[in-house]
């Protein structure tokens, strides 16, 4: 068994649901595979003296974890005035429309398709729901409309799909891009190193103690990625499909779909950079 600690971004145990934070609780969606690990977490976000909630991604459109999520915020005497999304994959916004209806509450997201009231989400704003403060960080890359969002209570950032709990993320090509994907990481990078972050609430997968040194760790799993798939079409391999059997041979071949959605990112990075 491998030491945690030892582990990229030292995960917290496994994934799974309740307290994660002073301010944070995880309900963990019943949408398990090798995508999305171990399912989607949704997030209750609150000030510990607040009766008001906040939610992120309420996750796939599942009656069942729908309401387990609204029934976990009202034993802890909550009621959900704000719901929000990192972005606009099913697995994390699928359930966001139903989750409205159940709880009366606005939708905020970044793509104005996902939202249920007047007010959308950009960078720079500030979210203050019963005296939590959440501020809004665009990190594009794995999607064109993903956010992560700050709590500074916390030390800590929830990120959706931009950082995971266990392995690493795909860039979603064509919607998603790898140089707005590497300008996320530095993005975030940064809140670690000048605003003292230490903990990622991830979209999946456990809780990481060291955001630093998760981010890091994607920093440099990127660069390594990125060259092997150069060296890959220097030596003849031409389709993005010949340098995922090449590059992926040691991955699960049912990520193999994700991964060349990566490698066409990454093929585009290197021609738009005069590489290949």
């Amino acid at each position: 068994m491998t030491d945690a600690s030892a582990l990229p971004g030292q995960p917290r145990g496994m994934a799974g649901s309740g307290p994660a934070t002073a301010r944070a609780v995880n309900v963990l969606a019943p949408n398990p595979s090798a995508m999305t690990l171990d399912g989607t977490n949704t997030w209750i976000v609150a000030e510990p003296d607040s009766d008001l909630a906040v939610v992120i991604d309420p996750g796939p459109l599942d009656e069942g974890h729908l309401r387990a999520v609204v029934d976990t915020a009202e034993k802890a005497g909550r009621r959900i005035a704000l719901t929000l999304l990192t972005h606009g994959h099913e697995d994390h916004a699928e359930g966001a429309g139903r989750f409205a209806e159940l709880t009366g509450s606005r939708v905020r997201a970044l793509d104005p398709a996902l939202r249920l009231g007047d007010e959308g989400l950009a960078a720079g704003d500030v979210i203050t729901t019963g005296g939590l403060e959440l501020r809004v960080v665009p990190t594009p890359g794995h999607t064109s409309d993903s956010l992560s969002f700050h709590l500074p209570a916390d030390r800590a950032v929830l990120t959706g799909d931009t950082v995971l709990g266990r392995g690493t993320t795909m860039v979603a090509h064509p919607d998603g891009r790898l140089g707005d994907y590497l300008d996320s990481l530095r993005r975030l990078r940064s809140l670690t190193v000048d605003d003292g972050v230490h903990t990622v609430l991830p979209g999946h997968g456990p809780v990481l103690e060291d955001a630093q040194g998760a981010v890091e760790f994607y920093l440099a799993h990127r660069a390594h990625r990125l060259a092997q798939v150069e060296t890959a079409v220097e030596n003849g391999h031409r389709t993005a499909a010949e340098v995922v059997a090449h590059v992926y041979a040691d991955v699960d071949r049912c990520l193999w779909p994700a991964a060349e959605l990566s490698v066409r990112a990454q093929l585009e990075y290197l021609g738009e950079h005069g590489l290949i």
